[in-house]
């Protein structure tokens, strides 16, 4: 009875420090909506529609992940960039001079504002990539690519704006 009493304590006190955590972020209580605006391709090498593709999931992420709720107007975080590249590169070179793997890779400029707490914005290049077999069709495996380093970009961008370790 005793120890449930001191951890119902702990809780108490951890939850009045002004902050809420949900899987190990940390959001100001006096942050309660995000905007993503639509991202925009700045290289002319990927697909035309990876920029919507990388806007939707961004959102999606935040909706899913936080208790904060979207709001085109006035919102309290924003993100906003580019895709500055999507690049295809061959790798591990065969005596033919072919090569075995290829690694698509992408990288998502994004702009950071807090409205609330100016010291958390920030400008920063998130990057990731993945290989394949070059004897693969890319117009088949493209999308499943894209989804794979879209995932983690998205992660990587949640984790910096949202974990304040």
């Amino acid at each position: 009875m005793k120890i449930s009493k001191i951890i119902i304590l702990i809780g108490i006190m951890l939850a009045s420090y002004g902050c809420y955590s949900l899987k190990g972020i940390s959001i100001a209580p006096d942050i309660k909506t995000f905007y993503v605006d639509n991202f925009y391709l700045k290289t002319i090498d990927a697909p035309s529609d990876l920029d919507q593709i990388f806007s939707e999931k961004l959102r999606q992420k935040i909706r899913n992940e936080s208790s904060l709720n979207y709001s085109d107007n006035d919102a309290d975080i924003s993100f906003s960039g580019y895709v500055a590249n999507y690049r295809i590169t061959g790798l591990a070179a065969r005596d033919d001079a072919s090569v075995e793997l290829n690694q698509l890779t992408i990288d998502i400029q994004v702009d950071y504002e807090n409205t609330k707490n100016e010291k958390d914005n920030f400008s920063k290049k998130f990057s990731f990539f993945t290989t394949f077999p070059s004897d693969s069709d890319l117009q088949n495996i493209q999308y499943q690519l894209i989804e794979d380093i879209l995932n983690q970009i998205t992660e990587n961008i949640f984790n910096e704006a949202f974990t304040n370790w």
